[in-house]
């Protein structure tokens, strides 16, 4: 676990880090550690469209807009980056339809890693979800095991692989469905929480302390790891 010494030695080696996917929960979670922590010189936030989100950020934080359909025009996004933080998902309803999702949560995902890895990433930090499984015969769980697998081949010198169970955010958007199995679920999450949901705000701090810290060249986090890590 990475302790406040690790973290200052890390901020001495003058690491730069980017990060996709920042204005989702779990993103923007990361992006406020980053900026509250400090740890890197300079954090490229990648994104497909302009938020105003580095104006709160200060010095250190800049935005690049690419298209991840057209990759290979925006290969200078990455330059430079050697830990790269992968928030980028959505859900089936949102995204359109399969198609739509496999867009986000594969291809996306895989654009991003590719290019990273060529431009000399070491780390990458990847969030996916609880019972990924690239041979699962529905849509969600297949589509995050291929893409953790995938991600395995491209052979980074360490890469973090979040699994987060129910995620408990505050979302500016209202997802009906999330709020009745949050209703559901809450006696669990009380009972074993640790087992079972992780506050975004938790899992960006995790994430934050494993870019300072990996464990291994190839790292599998469970949810209660997850709650380890980050305290």
């Amino acid at each position: 676990m990475a302790t406040e010494e690790d973290l200052e030695k890390f901020r001495k080696e003058g690491h730069v880090a980017f990060v996709v996917g920042y204005t989702g929960e779990t993103g923007k979670e990361l992006v406020k550690a980053l900026s509250a922590t400090k740890p890197f010189t300079r954090v490229v936030l990648i994104g497909r469209r302009k938020s105003s989100v580095t104006d709160k950020l200060g010095e250190g934080f800049e935005e690049k807009v690419v298209d991840f359909c057209h990759r290979e025009d925006y290969r200078d996004a990455f330059a430079g980056c050697d830990v790269g933080f992968n928030c980028l998902g959505t859900t089936r309803s949102k995204s359109g339809g399969k198609e739509g999702f496999i867009k986000v949560d594969h291809d996306y995902v895989m654009r991003t890693a590719e290019l990273a890895r060529a431009s000399d990433c070491k780390r990458f930090l990847h969030v996916s979800s609880t019972g990924s499984d690239k041979n699962s015969c529905l849509l969600y769980p297949q589509t995050k095991g291929q893409v953790e697998e995938e991600l395995k081949d491209l052979q980074f010198e360490h890469l973090s692989i979040f699994r987060p169970g129910f995620l408990i955010c505050d979302r500016e958007e209202s997802r009906i469905g999330e709020k009745i199995a949050k209703c559901l679920c809450m006696p669990c999450f009380c009972c074993c929480g640790k087992y079972s949901a992780v506050s975004t705000e938790i899992l960006a701090h995790a994430m934050v302390r494993r870019a300072c810290h990996p464990n291994g060249k190839v790292e599998t986090i469970d949810n209660k790891t997850i709650h380890y890590i980050a305290e």
